[in-house]
C-alpha cells in the first residue's frame, strides 16, 4: 500500500435505545492509501455508518469515539462542525447511493455542480462554470451545457449518478468514499459508472473507499477488502484473494452467491454464530489474526 491517507483506529459509533446503548460500529481499524479499499457486508453491518462517522455526519444522540481518525496525520475526529465543513468536499467527497436523495429537485444541475465547487475550492462563478463542463465531460455526459441547465428529474438514474460523481470530484479531494453508488444501476450503466470512477481515482491518486454488498463487483474492482458483520471488520483480503477468504462468515457470503457453471437447486443459508461477532480479525494481507484491528 502506498503513503498512507487515512488513519482509523478503534472506531466505534454509539446510539442510546430504551434498551441500552446499541453500538452501530464496533472497534473498526484500517488505513487507506492511493488504493481501491472495498467495504463489503450484510444491511445493517455498519458499512455506511462508518463512512459517514469518518466525514463526521453522524448527530447527536449518536457518539463517535475512536483512538485515532487522521487525515494525512492530522486528527480529524469530533471536530467542530465549521472546521469539518472545511474537510469535506475539498479532502473527503462522498457519493450516496441514490442520486434522487441527493442532488436537489428544484435546482439546475449546472448551479449544484458549481456551488460545491465554489464552496471548497472558493473560486469565482466563470471557473465554476467551467469546471462543471470539465467534470461533466469527464463522466462521460454527452452535450454538458445542455445537462448544466437541466434538472434532476430530467435525467436517468446512471446520468444521475455520473453527475454526483462529478460533483463531488470537482474540488479535487484526496479520498472518495462511494456508498453503494452502482446498486441502482443497471449493469451496462453500472460497468460504465466503475470505469469512470477507476480512471478518475488512478489519474488523480486519490483513495478510494467502495462500499457495496456484491462481492463480485468488489474482487473485480477493488484492491482490498475488508468484510464488516456486526459493526467490526472480521476479515481484510487482498481483493485477489476474496474467493479464498477462510473466515466463515465471507465463506458463507460467497456461497449464497449464485453461480452459472455451477447451478444448484437450493443456495444455502447463511448460519450466523455468536462467536462471530467477537472473534479475532483475520488479515490475510498479514497472514495472521489480531484481536479487534489492525
Amino acid at each position: 500500500m502506498s503513503e498512507t491517507l487515512l488513519s482509523v483506529r478503534d472506531l466505534r459509533v454509539a446510539f442510546p435505545t430504551r434498551q441500552g446503548v446499541f453500538e452501530a460500529v464496533r472497534g473498526v481499524s484500517f488505513d487507506l492509501g492511493r488504493e481501491r479499499l472495498g467495504v463489503v457486508g450484510e444491511s445493517g453491518s455498519g458499512k455506511s455508518m462508518t463512512g459517514r462517522a469518518i466525514l463526521g455526519l453522524v448527530r447527536p444522540p449518536g457518539k463517535v469515539t475512536a483512538d485515532r481518525l487522521t487525515l494525512d496525520g492530522q486528527s480529524i475526529l469530533n471536530l467542530p462542525e465549521r472546521k469539518m465543513r472545511a474537510i469535506r468536499g475539498s479532502h473527503i467527497s462522498m457519493v450516496m447511493q441514490d442520486p434522487k436523495f441527493s442532488l436537489n429537485p428544484v435546482v439546475k444541475i449546472g448551479d449544484q455542480i458549481m456551488e460545491a465547487y465554489r464552496l471548497h475550492a472558493g473560486r469565482g462563478s466563470g471557473n465554476a462554470r467551467d469546471k462543471a463542463l470539465e467534470m461533466l465531460a469527464a463522466v462521460q455526459i454527452r452535450d454538458p451545457e445542455r445537462v448544466m441547465d437541466a434538472y434532476p428529474h430530467e435525467v436517468s438514474g446512471g446520468m444521475g449518478q455520473r453527475i454526483m460523481i462529478a460533483m463531488m470530484l470537482a474540488p479535487d479531494p484526496e479520498i472518495l468514499i462511494a456508498d453503494e453508488p452502482t446498486s441502482a444501476l443497471d449493469v451496462s450503466v453500472r460497468t460504465e459508472v466503475l470505469n469512470i470512477m477507476d480512471r478518475l481515482v488512478r489519474d488523480r491518486g486519490m483513495g478510494l473507499i467502495f462500499i457495496s454488498h456484491d462481492l463480485n463487483l468488489v474482487a473485480q474492482f477493488c484492491d482490498r477488502v475488508l468484510i464488516m458483520y456486526a459493526g467490526r471488520i472480521v476479515e481484510t483480503i487482498e481483493a485477489k484473494n476474496l474467493h479464498n477468504a477462510r473466515h466463515p462468515y465471507t465463506q458463507g457470503l460467497l456461497n449464497s452467491l449464485p453461480r452459472l457453471d455451477q447451478p444448484v437447486k437450493h443456495l444455502p443459508v447463511l448460519e450466523r454464530q455468536d462467536s462471530w461477532r467477537d472473534a479475532p480479525l483475520i488479515d490475510e494481507s498479514m497472514e495472521t489474526e489480531l484481536p479487534g484491528g489492525l
